[in-house]
């Protein structure tokens, strides 16, 4: 027999407003807004004091499936992500083997569904090896392509490298075309001077200085005119520079916008202050920068020239992230607690909830055209979150759900707590306890 939950006067943030509410669920789908009569075959929730948010869409993730699951997995990181109040996700292509090819996308699907807690999606890799079997592709069945994480496998991987290539599938590809945006030449030549003074042991302070605001800006303004050239679909990803948020429009809605981008949550939490804490667990690529940098971005956040918030949850072990510079693994796990870093700033009063909620569940879906998700709605998919805003808690080796074990975040203290995760109508996540008899679904998308 299908569950029916009823939570009873709650808080629900949603569309720009925050109202006090009860929500009816059952077979999968939000049934009714309003107030509803307690019936007998009524699973009761009390909203009292507490926040309903859509479940948070990632947009970006590495759960490393197949092929590098020492460091995590779809099981694992998916029910990290639920934890954290997050529903979906869209996983990159960076495993081993990339997924270079529809038969790899396939083969990805297939083992999501039978262990991620978490409802899914994949991009398609593209690089200089397979774009001709890309561009023959109708690339529209796709949530979209990225060359993002494929430098790991070799040097030139990456599409703002090679401006005949990104010109090529620029001019053919149909679907949303994702991309890192770092220029490798700069990047390539700035390490070469700090490696003559420092040998392989390079300070993780000079990471951003390394992996330069030049660097990220030409290839992030030299994609946007090709973009525009070819009117392609463009999504700047994981964007690190103030100066790079210049280069967006606000002056249209996200569903007219050819050019879109994001911002990664410790982009947003971190600086460049904090590599004499951290060290190499804050080397991401692109990198953490200035204090200046990451105002900038919260700025272009609130101002719509950012459009949504991803993780880039990129899970290392504790060894690999803790080598030399250039042994060092770029990115760490963070999608256990992205909707708490931003709650922390709501707390700061440096955003509002609803804005939360626009960009890590409405603009997600709206952004990659998916199918009755990221909204409260009467019709759509129960995949909701419930929040208590005064409940502090700490991070800590013993509370991670990561398979790597750690977090960056550890010993911070967050003043929100994600008490209960509903994917597809199901309580999977309620007060520390999984419920774990079914599994995400794969996202439909509008193609």
């Amino acid at each position: 027999m299908t569950l029916k939950y009823l939570i009873k006067n709650i808080t629900m943030v949603n569309e720009g407003y925050s109202t006090t509410t009860d929500i009816l669920i059952y077979d999968g789908i939000i049934q009714k807004i309003g107030n509803i009569y307690v019936e007998p075959n009524h699973n009761v929730i009390d909203g009292t004091d507490k926040h309903l948010f859509p479940g948070i869409i990632d947009g970006q993730v590495h759960f490393r499936d197949p092929g590098l699951t020492h460091k995590g997995d779809l099981y694992t990181e998916s029910k990290a992500a639920i934890a954290g109040g997050t529903t979906s996700f869209i996983d990159m292509p960076n495993t081993v083997p990339n997924i270079l090819t529809v038969e790899s996308l396939k083969e990805k699907y297939e083992i999501a569904s039978k262990k991620s807690l978490a409802n899914y999606s994949f991009f398609l890799g593209v690089n200089g090896d397979n774009i001709e079997d890309v561009i023959k592709t109708d690339t529209s069945q796709f949530i979209g392509v990225s060359d993002d994480g494929l430098y790991f496998t070799k040097k030139g991987n990456l599409l703002a490298d090679n401006p005949e290539t990104m010109e090529k599938l620029f001019a053919n590809c149909k679907s949303i075309i994702a991309i890192h945006s770092e220029k490798e030449a700069v990047v390539e030549k700035n390490e070469q001077a700090f490696r003559e003074k420092y040998g392989d042991d390079i300070p993780a302070k000079f990471h951003p200085i390394i992996r330069s605001t030049e660097g990220c800006y030409e290839a992030t303004k030299q994609a946007i005119e090709l973009a525009q050239k070819h009117n392609a679909r463009l999504h700047i990803l994981h964007l690190t520079t103030e100066a790079e948020t210049h280069l967006f429009q606000n002056d249209i809605p996200l569903q007219e916008k050819k050019i879109t981008t994001e911002v990664s949550v410790h982009h947003l939490w971190f600086s460049d202050k904090d590599y004499e804490r951290l060290g190499m667990l804050i080397k991401w690529n692109p990198a953490i920068k200035t204090e200046q940098d990451k105002e900038g971005l919260l700025k272009a956040l609130l101002d719509d020239k950012i459009d949504i918030i991803t993780t880039d949850h990129a899970p290392h072990t504790l060894e690999e992230k803790q080598k030399p510079y250039f042994q060092s693994m770029s990115g760490a796990p963070m999608v256990q607690h992205s909707l708490n870093c931003m709650l922390e700033f709501y707390k700061q009063d440096l955003i509002s909830l609803e804005k939360i909620v626009e960009k890590m569940c409405h603009n997600p879906a709206i952004l990659y055209s998916m199918t009755n998700r990221g909204f409260i709605r009467e019709g759509y998919f129960a995949d909701l979150t419930l929040v208590d805003l005064n409940s502090q808690w700490t991070v800590a080796k013993d509370n991670l759900l990561y398979k790597c074990g750690w977090s960056p975040l550890e010993g911070t203290t967050f003043q929100t707590e994600i008490k209960q995760t509903f994917v597809n109508g199901n309580l999977v996540y309620d007060h520390g306890l999984f419920y774990e008899e079914k599994s995400g679904m794969a996202i439909d998308f509008k193609k």
